[in-house]
């Protein structure tokens, strides 16, 4: 049951389609991040804001057990931008929390403060977050009626995930107002082995006891 103070009409859609080359085919979303699979670690972030979840993924078995329907790209190899439309055509609300699946350490409260600043009315299609790397499209919260958009740049082979605010009303969130939520990992990725051990370590990093930390 969710407890979220964001109101009512808010769903969620974890994007798990990528091939992950960089990783040798690995299944980025099942990778272990401290004691948890990154997918859990965002499920459990999300499910303070929604009960409305679902994986956009082609493989279900993957993630068979986990309570979450898994539904295939509506349209093949359109990358993050087809996982995008796919998300906005199967959600059951107007606002959708979209999360790329190799975001381990994405935060309950950013997710709260996505779902409460996109409002009833307001006339914006998507509240984007930018970081010190720039815009953060798959970390976003975007209004269902965007599909159409989106749509329209697929079927144009325009896939650029990007180029798509240029055609939409867009708020950012800039990194002031992202600081509360930030401790410098908020959207750090794995797409690389490199990653992974900068992520696993970050997590072994904070959970040791601060008596070891000083005396190292």
């Amino acid at each position: 049951m969710v407890t979220s103070s964001v109101g009512p009409g808010v769903s969620a859609a974890i994007l798990a389609g990528g091939r992950a080359r960089r990783l040798g085919g690995a299944d980025k979303a099942s990778l272990i991040v401290g004691d948890a699979r990154i997918i859990d670690r965002q499920l459990a972030a999300l499910r303070t804001v929604t009960d409305d979840i679902r994986i956009v993924a082609g493989d279900a078995s993957r993630y068979a057990g986990l309570a979450v329907r898994v539904i295939p790209d509506a349209v093949a190899d359109a990358g993050p931008l087809g996982g995008l439309y796919t998300a906005l055509l199967d959600a059951a609300a107007d606002r959708v929390i979209v999360l790329a699946c190799d975001l381990p350490f994405v935060t309950a409260a950013l997710l709260e403060r996505l779902a409460a600043e996109i409002r009833t009315g307001e006339p914006v299609d998507a509240i984007v977050p930018r970081s010190a790397r720039g815009l953060e499209p798959l970390c976003a919260i975007y209004r269902k009626g965007c599909a159409s958009v989106v749509r329209t740049r697929i079927d144009r082979g325009d896939l650029q995930i990007v180029g798509l605010f240029g055609e939409l009303r867009i708020r950012e969130l800039g990194p002031d107002m992202l600081a509360p939520y930030d401790d410098g990992s908020l959207f750090e990725n794995v797409n690389t082995p490199h990653d992974y051990a900068r992520a696993t370590g970050r997590v072994e990093l904070n959970e040791k006891p601060s008596e070891d930390r000083i005396t190292e």
